[in-house]
């Protein structure tokens, strides 16, 4: 088991935490589906918004979990991720 994961264990074994988790689980999923793409396309944050054309701050604030993304950001995201994927295979 990682660090991450025993620590989010012990967090979640709390009730109030557990009970507050779960009704933002979707935002924290989304914001994790985010940040292990970014990190699957080994780019740091800097690097998606610069390819956004956006602040690192406003990547921070997408992969926060406290902002739900936008259909339109949630698609920026997706692109500047693709392009990155796609100028490796070249």
């Amino acid at each position: 088991m990682t660090d991450y994961e025993s620590f989010r264990e012990k967090l979640l074994s709390d009730p109030d935490v557990l009970k507050e988790y779960e009704a933002h689980k979707t935002e924290y999923e989304v914001a994790m589906s985010l940040i292990k793409a970014r990190l699957a396309s080994n780019m740091t944050q800097a690097d998606v918004a610069k390819r956004m054309r956006t602040s690192q701050a406003q990547i921070a604030r997408l992969e926060s979990g406290h902002h739900f993304p936008s259909a339109l950001s949630f698609h920026s995201f997706r692109m500047a991720l693709s392009l990155c994927l796609a100028s490796r295979r070249l």
